[in-house]
């Protein structure tokens, strides 16, 4: 270990993604102190929107809303010396600090601005093989934010850094750690995993909220993580802001967006499965005992494309048979747009609350018909206009939902790739404008899968009720590219020797139905009382492209806590509530 004997570092959030709560900087600023203040605006999905928006006008691609946060609390920031670290450059960092020192001096402030780049990859599509994706942009570390602060940046905005990196380069830059301070690394991972996402740590998206009760959770304040020397942490929030800080809403973002008990990144490969948590105190949760691996050789290259037009229209469908109008609608539909159909054309049915309903609501059901093609001229008015001119010669009864209206842009899909390490070209431009080169890791490490732990003992034999899940476990999920994963823990120890022995891959299939067919592995975090499960091809082709109301995995962890399962009666005499000891 070759950190310094500094003092522990502040660092708070005021961002989780790019639509956030806009006045949380002004928040973090005066209700408390600080010494760095993070925002995370990037999203698999929000490079996709940055890029979309650099199709209109090359010069933008970064998060606007920063630059109106800065606008308000600037003055605040240099009165505070407050350390400003935000990804918000997206896909144009220079940009962002361009307009952000023309911003500082038409308010009178001279602030020392530096930006990382670097992680921009898309001009190399062809030669990593990537096909023609909208965005490709590099996981870039820390190293590089921290020689900023090195340098004496006020402000440091980046491009595509890992949501930790945010956390970790100042606490580098703090310490002086060096890349081979693994576990300090690793702890300091940890701490932006959590406040990484803003108010999820802090009671926001919170399932267990029974064991919140009297806390305000309309209005939670942003986390902060209080770094020590050796990496550790305390996970906090300024007093008197709302939300609540306990070991269950640590663990609730500590499991979210994970593959595993390795979770890999730019610097450091940090071990899950050594994280220890203790309720220290009110809003003050201990993180301890991180151990870290060097990085892996390979560096993820999250990608976005287009996936060309999309355009619908819904028949209402009143009464009896509807079903048989609905098929005629259809053979309808497919007749008029037979000389040039869609790539895809699909029809979805749902029948009405009650054919014979008090209410004509009630009794209406509905056909949607969804169109997508690469050619929005294919699926524009014309595609409305075929429904229209059926309004005579179709089901009694037809009606639609709306007017013809041209094709819009169908969204994207986001995925990932690898590429090595050595062929990222991760660059600093200093606050006086140089440029510097910031070498990779010389040091990298295969991921070899982590042994399963031993289970606990068995939890004994007794009554069981058949409940809801969500009585005795907690439980988030998200999405990663076209796979997601899902993290369910309990809050006592005989919760999680019931959980360890009975949630398993076959049981969860049985769950779920819709991940039966699917590639799921299961990984057991003991110490956090938890298993996270990856499950591949969930979200297939990729994020946001999935049919259903959920194509971001969002409440796939909600879904479980709702189904009824055997619980033992013993379990349900002490439901869920904070747990003010360290885990097992």
């Amino acid at each position: 270990m070759t950190a310094t004997a500094a003092p522990s570092l502040r660092v708070g959030n005021a961002s989780g993604f790019y639509g956030d709560r806009l006045g949380a900087v002004r928040e973090m600023l005066t209700e408390g102190t600080v010494d760095v203040l993070t925002g995370d605006y990037l999203a698999e999905l929000t490079m996709a929107i940055l890029g979309r928006d650099q199709l209109t006008d090359p010069a933008r691609g970064y998060a606007k809303t920063f630059l109106e946060q800065m606008k308000e609390c600037l003055g605040l920031i240099m009165e505070h010396r407050v350390r400003i670290v935000t990804n918000a450059g997206g896909l144009n960092p220079r940009g962002l600090a361009d307009k952000l020192t023309e911003l500082a001096e038409g308010l009178g402030f001279e602030p020392r601005i530096a930006c990382v780049t670097g992680d921009d990859v898309l001009h190399r599509a062809e030669e990593f093989d990537f096909g023609h994706p909208l965005t490709a942009n590099a996981y870039l570390g820390g190293f590089g934010i921290a020689r900023c602060l090195d340098l004496g940046a006020d402000i440091v905005v980046t491009g595509r850094v890992t949501d930790a990196s945010l956390v970790v380069g100042p606490a580098v830059s703090h310490f002086g750690w060096t890349r081979a301070d693994v576990d300090a690394l690793a702890g300091a991972t940890v701490a932006g995993h959590v406040i990484e996402c803003g108010t999820q740590a802090t009671g926001g998206n919170y399932a267990l909220t029974d064991e919140l009760v009297g806390r305000d959770l309309d209005h939670p304040g942003f986390p902060i993580a209080e770094i020590a020397a050796d990496g550790g942490s305390v996970i906090t929030k300024h007093e008197g802001s709302g939300g609540a800080v306990t070991v269950g809403t640590v663990t609730a973002q500590l499991v979210y967006e994970i593959d595993g008990a390795r979770y890999a990144g730019p610097d450091v490969t940090t071990r899950l499965d050594t994280v220890r948590l203790t309720q220290e105190g009110p809003d003050r949760v201990r993180v301890e005992g991180v151990r870290g691996e060097d990085p892996p050789p390979d560096v993820k290259v999250g990608l976005t494309r287009l996936t060309g037009f999309r355009n619908e229209v819904e028949f209402l469908i009143t009464g009896l048979d509807a079903q048989a109008k609905a098929a005629r609608a259809e053979r309808q539909m497919r007749a008029a747009l037979e000389h040039r159909p869609p790539t895809e054309l699909r029809f979805e049915f749902t029948p009405a609350v009650d054919p014979h309903g008090r209410t004509q609501d009630d009794a209406t059901a509905r056909l949607k018909v969804v169109a997508r093609d690469g050619d929005p001229a294919v699926i524009g008015r014309r595609f409305g206009a075929a429904a229209v001119e059926l309004a005579l010669g179709s089901y009694a009864g037809f009606h639609i939902t709306a007017p013809p209206r041209d094709a819009r842009p169908d969204g994207v899909t986001a995925t990932h790739a690898l590429v090595p390490a050595t062929e990222v070209e991760h660059t600093v431009i200093t606050p006086d404008g140089d440029r510097e080169a910031v070498a990779p890791p010389e040091r990298t490490l295969g991921l070899a899968p982590v042994p399963e732990p031993a289970p606990p003992a068995p939890p004994p034999e007794g009554p069981t009720r058949i409940v809801p899940l969500g009585l005795v476990l907690g439980a988030r999920s998200g999405d990663k590219g076209a796979h997601a994963n899902l993290g369910v823990w309990a809050t006592t120890d005989e919760g999680w020797h019931w959980l360890a022995h009975t949630l398993t891959v076959d049981v969860l299939r049985e769950l779920l139905p819709e991940i039966a067919e699917l590639t799921v592995t299961r990984h057991p975090l003991p110490n956090l009382r938890a298993v996270d499960f990856w499950i591949e091809g969930i979200l297939a082709p990729g994020t946001a492209r999935r049919e259903g109301p959920d194509p971001q995995a969002k409440g796939l962890g909600e879904w479980l806590r709702a189904r009824r399962f055997p619980v033992p009666v013993s379990l349900l005499e002490h439901p869920p509530t904070s747990n003010n000891e360290e885990n097992p």
